[in-house]
């Protein structure tokens, strides 16, 4: 097993330890088949902080059978949508014809483009548009002839793991791994919509650092921040979310994306996060130069020593602030000889005995 950088760039950037989060705002189908939408939601991720805007490439004959859809019974989200899934799937394409345009307005308003491929058609034109990494979905984790073709174009990729088993991840990391890529980050994922953050299950991150030895991120598609901060708080260096202008827009994705006000709270919840998390080092900070004298103690004289007094235990104690010896100290005073005049309620130096 070849082993996985602990830090990978992804275009200007890099992300990875000691780097800020990377914030993918997941655009998805929220365009709603119009081109200004998309630039506006795309001005938007960037107003919020986001660092990327992701859309997904797929043509719905590529992706899904109707014919199979239609002999189901969905309970899940693909069953709310109340028309056969192969329409919605249409309806949700992100035209070819735009990306170019889409992946020029991203280079001038500062933010990376990015767009997850669903077939190889569209891997191939992530190459020609030089997207800085690829990201695959869960659903094509088992998919290992894509994950190769992928992997052997040399991007960095990332790699969610929605309903996966250990075994099912195992497989695709070494299908990748065989190509000689190794600039990969594994992201936890519930693949449902929305999920439920009692299933999100963020010591997964634990596991997978453990397991692979390898950079780790959440996929995240439950309501609010906290899964995505936990993530964060478990070594996590990738946070993707679905993004949306309004939640009651018409789509498939809107009711379970993040608005603007939520997804900006949350990238201010991430780099205050950060901010708090410093340094592993334990040390006494600026700001606790007082406080470590004040909320200590010291021995003080709880009477008049006078100069050659034998010092006895009850001549000393335990006070506030630590102006003088430490109480550790205190058996080591005991039975000294006072080589001066000690005032009561006086913090003891060692130049006092």
């Amino acid at each position: 097993m070849n082993e996985f950088p602990k830090v990978i760039e992804i275009g200007k950037r890099k992300i990875g330890y000691g780097y800020p989060t990377y914030i993918i705002a997941e655009i998805g189908a929220n365009f709603d088949h119009d081109i200004e939408k998309a630039k506006r939601l795309i001005d938007a991720a960037k107003a919020c902080g986001a660092d990327c805007a992701k859309f997904q490439s797929f043509i719905a004959e590529k992706i899904v059978s109707e014919k199979g859809f239609a002999s189901m019974r969905l309970k899940g989200v693909h069953g709310s949508w109340g028309r056969p899934v192969h329409e919605v799937f249409r309806e949700a394409e992100f035209p070819r014809e735009w990306h170019n345009e889409i992946s020029d307005y991203c280079k001038k308003i500062d933010i990376d483009f990015s767009t997850s491929p669903y077939d190889f058609d569209a891997v191939d034109l992530c190459m020609e548009l030089d997207v800085p990494y690829i990201k695959i979905g869960s659903g094509d984790i088992t998919w290992l002839e894509m994950l190769e073709y992928i992997a052997k174009k040399g991007k960095p990729m990332i790699l969610a793991t929605g309903d996966a088993t250990m075994s099912e991840i195992d497989e695709a990391i070494r299908t990748i791994e065989a190509t000689g890529n190794n600039q990969l980050v594994l992201l936890q994922c519930i693949t449902n919509y929305p999920s439920k953050i009692e299933s999100a299950n963020i010591n997964v991150l634990k596991t997978y650092q453990t397991a692979f030895n390898i950079l780790t991120g959440y996929s995240d598609h439950s309501p609010g921040s906290v899964v995505a901060l936990g993530s964060i708080a478990l070594g996590g260096i990738v946070i993707e979310k679905h993004f949306t202008l309004d939640k009651n827009d018409d789509g498939p994705d809107h009711p379970h994306s993040m608005d603007v006000n939520e997804f900006k709270r949350m990238v201010d919840y991430i780099r205050e996060l950060e901010s708090a998390m410093g340094s592993s080092r334990k040390v006494v900070v600026e700001e606790e130069a007082e406080t470590v004298i004040v909320q200590r103690r010291c021995l003080y004289s709880t009477r008049f020593i006078p100069k050659g007094k034998v010092i006895e235990k009850d001549d000393l104690v335990e006070l506030r602030p630590a102006l003088g010896i430490l109480p550790k100290y205190k058996k080591v005073i005991i039975g000294r000889i006072a080589s001066k005049d000690i005032e009561a309620d006086t913090p003891l130096q060692w130049t006092d005995v």
